[in-house]
Formats: structure tokens, C-alpha cells, sequence
């Protein structure tokens, strides 16, 4: 399927790794969150820590946050490694419950951007 420059097919984003604006590993996209309604990327599931998929935790991102680095091949957010450890997350056990508005709410909250509608 060929795609222009400025468009990516959701199968390539996942396993893109992400970076801070240090140039700090972080981790890597694990999943996109889409709206039904509008087919917008919402967030992009971020998995962080852990060693092969063991204690791994994810980070949902709010997509508008992120912006991609060509010549790395990376995305960046502008967030340090210790304002990564109080995000919200969810272990890989436990699936995060996306019709909880209060649970949106907080992601947003965290990252200072709107919520979604």
C-alpha cells in the first residue's frame, strides 16, 4: 500500500520508539486510541519499563503531545522520565477502561490538554 509522506499506516506506528525532549529512551508506541466517531488518533498507548513484557506498564498519551522526529524515526513529548513515573498508566494485566470519562479526564488532566468530545 503505498502511502504519501505525511500519512502512516497504524501498523507502522506501533513499536516506534519515543524519546523525550533530551534524548531520552522512554519507551515505545504499543497501541493507538482512535474515536469511532470521528477516526481520529486520540492517544497513543505508550509501554514503558519491564523486561521482556514483564512489569511493562502502559502510558496513554494524548496524541497532540507527541510530534515526530524524521531524522531519529522517533516521536518526541516533552516530558521527563520523572514526570513519567506519576502519569497515569495501566499494568499489561489489567485492561484500561476507555468509557471511563473519569479516568480520560485525569490522562488529560495530567498532560494539560482538553478533553476529548
Amino acid at each position: 500500500m503505498n502511502v504519501s509522506s505525511e500519512n502512516i499506516r497504524a501498523t507502522r506506528v506501533e513499536g516506534t520508539e519515543v524519546r523525550n525532549s533530551a534524548g531520552e529512551h522512554l519507551g515505545s508506541v504499543n497501541d493507538l486510541v482512535i474515536g469511532k466517531r470521528d477516526g481520529k488518533v486520540k492517544y497513543a498507548i505508550m509501554s514503558f519499563g519491564g523486561f521482556l513484557g514483564i512489569g511493562e506498564e502502559y502510558h496513554p498519551l494524548p496524541w497532540e503531545k507527541l510530534t515526530y522526529d524524521e531524522r531519529q524515526g522517533s516521536y518526541v513529548v516533552d516530558l521527563s522520565k520523572d514526570q513519567l513515573e506519576g502519569a497515569p498508566r495501566y499494568a499489561r494485566e489489567r485492561e484500561f477502561d476507555w468509557g471511563d470519562t473519569e479516568s480520560t479526564r485525569r490522562i488529560n488532566d495530567y498532560y494539560g490538554v482538553p478533553p476529548y468530545i
